[in-house]
Order: structure tokens, then sequence, then C-alpha cells
């Protein structure tokens, strides 16, 4: 049997064994034609199926209703955010709105909403800053509440990012945003790179959601973008042909070649969470998790997490060592035990779990043993 550790990588990260073991099967010849899925042509029927059956279970399991595209594409969440506005902010020279509001809460939400502002500038505009919950240190802590938003007018979108990755923070918009959102002509735009799936979601609810697929959907490579069908004709007249949202949609995200790999392994973590009862029951598995590693490390002595409660993720947890001089000794008898990559991102330091979907329960218990073990002998 092949040496499998517990992988807490943020991303890539880990894929389910059952899907590894169906790709691995398949490789070499995929379902009897005699060449590897890498190996054919994106719009020969074979692969032309895997990607209808890939896109209409992504469908079924986050209930997206029939009035959004699902588009597979190229360039990680990073490139959708040049992207995204190329496709929603239009023609300067027809009067299109170019002021872009953003939430900030953590260091996705910042790439974001500089990115978007180069281009809102190029128009005349700018992406307003309406929140933000930098305490002034680099450190977020929480969610800026809708209450808190100094909303523009009528902004021609609203871009957040529903769970940070590196601070550990999530949150979901509620149905009174959305409410408002509509009554100023606007929507909101959702960076869902690292929670999606992770548990349901009213789609209804967002313009965009966008991610990357190497968290909690596949292997690096391929980007998901869910966008609602009036929002498709929105583009600068300089946007790439490539990266319009119309020609991606009216071909079937095959305007260029797609990534095919990554698209089919997609669709076997599709099956693969259609088998386990779907993203209810991954939640329930999900807070689970979440709940034993929290719950532990608010009752240790050794190790905090300092975002609020109410706001932490499911996904993602960030953890620091009271004597940070244990540092080194942690990573390496953790590595030693089995446990990868828990080293906390450079930006805030520390230690950090990624608990997606493919990291099992038995993974978590084990971290957690291992955090008492080592909290006993320190």
């Amino acid at each position: 049997m092949p040496h499998r550790i517990f992988n807490f990588a943020a991303g890539p990260a880990a894929l389910p064994t059952p899907v590894l073991e169906k790709m691995q099967s398949e490789l070499l010849d995929f379902q009897g034609t005699g060449v590897s899925i890498m190996e054919m042509s994106h719009r020969g029927a074979v692969y032309t199926e895997v990607f209808m059956r890939t896109r209409e279970a992504f469908r079924r399991l986050l209930n997206v209703p029939e009035n959004y595209q699902i588009l597979f594409m190229q360039g990680g969440a990073i490139g959708q955010n040049a992207i995204i506005p190329l496709n929603l902010l239009g023609d300067t020279s027809k009067g299109a709105n170019q002021t872009i509001d953003s939430v900030i809460a953590g260091a996705w939400s910042v790439k974001t909403q500089k990115e978007a502002d180069r281009y809102a500038k190029a128009g005349g505009g700018s992406c307003k800053i309406i929140a933000n919950s930098d305490d002034g240190s680099g450190k977020f802590l929480y969610y800026p509440e809708p209450d808190t938003w100094q909303l523009s007018d009528k902004p021609a979108y609203v871009n957040v990012c529903t769970n940070e990755t590196i601070h550990g923070v999530e949150w979901f918009a509620p149905q009174s945003l959305a409410d408002e959102l509509v009554a100023r002509d606007s929507f909101l735009v959702a960076d869902m790179s690292s929670h999606i799936l992770s548990r349901p979601l009213d789609v209804s609810r967002y313009g965009v959601i966008y991610g990357g697929a190497q968290k909690n959907i596949g292997p690096a490579g391929v980007t998901f973008v869910i966008v609602r069908d009036d929002l498709l004709d929105r583009q600068h007249p300089l946007c790439p042909s490539a990266f319009n949202w119309r020609n991606v949609a009216d071909n079937d995200s095959m305007f260029n070649t797609p990534p095919t790999l990554s698209i089919y392994i997609a669709g076997l973590v599709f099956e693969w969470l259609e088998a386990q009862g779907g993203v209810a029951a991954m939640a329930e598995v999900n807070d689970t998790k979440a709940k034993l590693l929290y719950e532990f490390i608010d009752n240790s002595t050794l190790y905090r997490n300092d975002v609020q409660p109410k706001y932490r993720s499911c996904m993602n947890v960030p953890f620091f060592l009271r004597d940070e001089s244990l540092n080194a000794e942690f990573l390496a008898q953790s590595q030693a035990a089995g446990l990868a990559a828990l080293k906390g991102h450079k930006m805030v330091g520390g230690m950090r779990a990624s608990i997606y979907n493919a990291v099992s329960l038995e993974a978590v218990q084990a971290l957690v043993e291992f955090m008492k073990q080592f909290e006993q002998s320190h």
C-alpha cells in the first residue's frame, strides 16, 4: 500500500483517496479508449461527456438555479480578480458605472480590492473600501457585518471573500443584504475558493461566485465561475476574448482548450461528494471536525485562536503556540507523526490546519491527540 499521511495543506490540498485511486486506475486507458484522459481531444465525444457530467454534478451539489451559468476557466481566483472587472464594468464610453465596493476581511479580499481598483480607476472610478476588519496591525479577527458597510449609492457590484484562507474568517451573506443590493441595482461578487461545497449555499444571493479548485474541488489548474445570466453582457470592449464570460458560456467553457485533467478530477470529486450524501452531509462532518479542534484549542494552556467564535472558519483553522520558541519543534514533531503542512502562512505566522472536505474526522482526531501530547510534554 502507498504511504499516505494526514495532509492539512491550504492548497493545493488533500484529495479523497477514492478519487486518487480511480484516477490512477483510469490514467493510462480511460474507459477502454486506449488513451489517457490527458491525451484526448476536449471536443471529442468521450471528453464532452465527461465535461457535461462534471458540470451537471456541480449544479446539483450546489442547487445552482437555471438562470446561472457554470464556467470552467483558467488563471485561479487571482486571475478572476482582473477578469471580473473586465466583464462587469462595461463600456465607459456609454456611461457604464465604474464604482466597485469592497469589503476587507483578510488577505484575499485585500488582493481583490487592489486589483479591481486598477480597472475601476482606468474608467474614471474606483474600488471603494466600504468596511475593513483590520485592527491596524494586519490582524483580521471578524467579518464586518452589513449594517456597518458604507455602501455607495449604486455600486456596479460589491466584492467579498466569504472565507479568508490565511486568517481563518468565514461568513455567508444574509438574504436581507441581497435584497438591499437588488434595490440599489447591484449584487455580490464572492470569492469562495476555500469553502465552496463545504455546506449548502443559496446561490441566488450572489451575482457571481468564483474560486480556484485546489482547495475543496480538485487539483490546481481549473477555476470555477458561477454567473447569473443577466450579467454576461457587461464586458469592457478590451476584455480579452478568452476571458469574456459570454464567449466562455456560449462555447461550454471550450472557447479555448480547458484544463481537461483538472476538470475530470473535479468530476470525480463531485461523484465522491454525492456518494457521501452531498453538501448537507459534508456540513455535518465539517462542523464536527471544526468543533473538535476549536474546543481543544480554547481549553488549552499552550494554544490559542484569536478569531471571534462567530466568524471562525470551518475550513481553515489558524492557531498559535503561546510560547513561540516551540514552533520549530512542534512542526518537526508533527511532521514525524504523519501530520503534514501545519505551518501557518508567512503573513501571520503560527500554525494552520486546513480541514477541507477531503480531510477526514480521523485526521483531525489525530491532530488533536498530537497537540494534546505535545502540550503535556511542554
